[in-house]
């Protein structure tokens, strides 16, 4: 009797539409992190926060981003204060026993869109919009399937069953996702000039996003970097060393 329920209970596993649906290997780029001597380019960091706010926030949240950390990207004190101001948070109790909102400050961390998850499943569908601030570490080749993720959505070929309210994506498990299509030609216009194509907006945002998640990477390549010439150095000492101590052993 166990065999036969489990068997039945992988069967109507392997018949769902999420399970049945084979995972496509996402499209690989060459991205400016990537190796050891990897690092951020600012700008296209800036350009992906820039598409985060006028396209990302509405739904999706940073909770581990405080304003004060784009400095490290680029943006002068004033300007994250002035970026700050344009958001609102709640902070309190003040003297009355009362929370109050007030403009956001450069301690202060990304507010979220919804005041609760109820509220935001209740915005979408019934679908939760996930934090994005590791979005980039929550599997592996993070980079590169976000990005392929938010480049694959196409018709569903013939015969594929498309559940109402859902979106067909190529890289989606089960290629079904909750989340329209998000990028678009010129769906943003650059602060610095750069022409927005959809391609060069998933790629922007998908830097901000592993910037995001990645804050320390280039303090850790430096690292990694200074403890390889270490140990380079202490090789080629030790290796002389042992050659000069050999050396006078034999002449005994």
């Amino acid at each position: 009797m166990r065999k036969i329920l489990l068997a039945a209970a992988a069967a109507l596993t392997l018949s769902s539409p999420a399970f049945a649906a084979e995972e496509v290997e996402p499209m690989h780029r060459e991205w400016t992190f990537d190796g050891v001597l990897g690092k951020f380019d600012r700008q296209q960091v800036q350009r992906g926060f820039q598409v985060y706010k006028e396209v990302c926030a509405a739904c999706h949240s940073l909770s581990y981003l405080a304003f004060r950390n784009l400095e490290d990207v680029g943006y002068s004190e004033d300007q994250v204060k002035v970026i700050a101001a344009e958001y609102q948070v709640q902070d309190g109790p003040d003297e009355n026993g009362d929370m109050f909102d007030r403009a956001a400050r450069p301690s202060d961390h990304m507010p979220k869109p919804f005041a609760n998850d109820q509220i935001a499943r209740a915005a979408n569908g019934g679908a939760l919009p996930p934090d994005l601030s590791l979005m980039t570490k929550a599997r592996e080749d993070g980079p590169n399937y976000v990005y392929s993720l938010m480049m694959g959505y196409k018709e569903p070929p013939s015969g594929f069953e498309l559940m109402p309210g859902m979106s067909y994506n190529e890289y989606f498990p089960g290629h079904q996702i909750a989340m329209p299509v998000q990028i678009t030609d010129d769906r943003v216009v650059y602060a610095d000039g750069t022409k927005a194509t959809a391609e060069q907006i998933a790629v922007d945002v998908v830097a901000f996003l592993h910037w995001v998640a990645e804050p320390k990477l280039e303090a850790r390549h430096a690292t990694g970097v200074r403890v390889m010439l270490f140990a380079l150095l202490f090789t080629v000492l030790a290796f002389f060393y042992k050659k000069r101590l050999w050396a006078r052993l034999e002449k005994h």
